[in-house]
């Protein structure tokens, strides 16, 4: 009975050992839901400076635009629950020309701030990053980072 048992047993033990191997993923594309889809995409193409790129799914009411890299921002008007936002859902990018994008907000008169919400200030992280937060015309937090000079 031991002996049958011994190589049930490896099985057992070998498939969790390859169950917890790493798998590796590289980000695609975030996807908003939006109110208004052309405000929105005018805001992500005139503010952040994003290329607008084809919608492959042909469905209307997405857009789609491109942060480089093969990496991807989907704007989807089609669904009409709610979404609840708060400052802790958001995404970041990095520039290295962190103070021209400043200025740029600053033109279109798009008020920033730092973590804490203090209007039109910068935070400095414990590590020299610079950093600013601001929404959407759909309420989402966006962050952008400096990058370190090097």
């Amino acid at each position: 009975m031991k002996k049958s048992l011994l190589p049930l047993i490896f099985l057992f033990s070998f498939g969790i050992v390859t169950a917890q191997e790493t798998i590796n993923f590289t980000f695609n594309h975030l996807a908003l839901s939006v109110k208004n889809l052309d405000e929105t995409a005018t805001f992500y193409r005139e503010v952040l400076g994003l290329q607008e790129i084809t919608n492959k799914t042909k469905i209307e009411g997405i857009r789609w635009f491109s942060f480089g890299e093969g990496k991807e921002l989907h704007l989807i008007s089609i669904l009409k629950e709610p979404v609840t936002i708060n400052k802790a859902v958001h995404f970041a990018l990095s520039t290295s020309d962190f103070d021209n994008f400043i200025k740029r907000l600053e033109m279109k008169h798009i008020t920033y701030s730092d973590w804490p919400g203090i209007p039109n200030k910068i935070n400095i992280r414990a590590d020299g990053i610079k950093q600013i937060f601001f929404q959407d015309p759909n309420g989402y937090w966006i962050e952008i980072n400096s990058v370190i000079q090097k």
